[in-house]
């Protein structure tokens, strides 16, 4: 992959920052790198010692606010024509809320959760495979009861021990085989 940078220096004038190619980026081995080996932004390289993307002449005057706030929701997969066994176990176990989807989205099956301000979509995938490595981790508001409610229910809970901060954690899988953790 090869990585070209802007030679100008961006002002408030010029518009958005471009990340993509520029006819006068110079050549990425001609200059050496402005960033320290250990910074994670200049982590992702391209070739060489070469940042993919240098923000560095973007950086005076410029005030750092993190990109995130929060996360809008996490997208578990399941097999299509499944819905009413995802119901069964995201609301009638884990106790969340069933969103109503959008529409233009309904054709294409799955379904949508909450529980306050988190949410978790399951969207369908003609190819399904569980995500066994990869999984959502839930802060939990009563993790016991949680807990027993998934015992009641039949589901194999596996208790995971205790983190540093002194909160218990748990794993279950939902009704496709997709790991989720659960923290109290």
């Amino acid at each position: 992959m090869s990585s070209t940078r802007s030679s100008t220096k961006p002002n408030s004038s010029d518009g958005p920052l471009n990340l993509g190619a520029s006819e006068s980026a110079p050549d990425p081995s001609s200059t050496p790198s402005t960033r320290p080996p250990d910074d994670p932004v200049g982590a992702i390289h391209a070739e060489g010692d070469r940042p993919l993307y240098d923000l560095s002449a973007a950086s005076e005057n410029v005030v750092v606010v993190p990109p995130f706030l929060s996360y809008d929701h996490v997208q578990l997969s399941m097999p299509a024509g499944d819905e009413d066994r995802a119901r069964a176990f995201y609301a009638g176990v884990l106790g969340m809320a069933e969103l109503e989807k959008p529409a233009d989205l309904r054709a294409r099956g799955g379904a949508w959760f909450s529980s306050g301000p988190v949410q978790l979509h399951l969207g369908v995938d003609p190819a399904f495979t569980p995500a066994r490595k990869a999984h959502p981790a839930l802060r939990c508001a009563d993790l016991d009861s949680l807990l027993i409610r998934l015992e009641v229910a039949g589901c194999d809970v596996v208790l995971a021990g205790t983190f540093e901060d002194g909160a218990r954690h748990a794993y279950v899988d939902d009704p496709f085989g997709n790991r989720i953790e659960l923290i109290g």
